[in-house]
């Protein structure tokens, strides 16, 4: 019975971890994609809205800023020896 108690302990115990990781990693996504959109939005949309809708140019500094954003972000966790980019 005792053996019983114990691997049930050892089994909540492994799920608590594996939520844990699973909220880190939520929190870090979402830092992440916080700092990605901020970064992007000051150096690309003017600080005058003249138009409800992004214009050519815009669009066009966004999807480079996201791509470079990715690029060196994954760089720097293969850097690190990382298979995620770091915070």
């Amino acid at each position: 019975m005792a053996g019983n108690n114990s691997n049930a302990a050892s089994v909540n115990l492994e799920k608590e971890q594996i939520f844990g990781m699973a909220e880190k990693e939520m929190e870090y996504r979402v830092d992440l994609f916080n700092r990605l959109t901020q970064t992007c939005f000051e150096k690309c949309i003017e600080k005058r809205y003249k138009e409800p809708e992004l214009n050519m140019g815009e669009n066009s500094c966004i999807d480079r800023c996201v791509s470079k954003y990715w690029q060196v972000t994954n760089l720097i966790g293969q850097l690190l020896g990382s298979n995620r980019p770091p915070m």
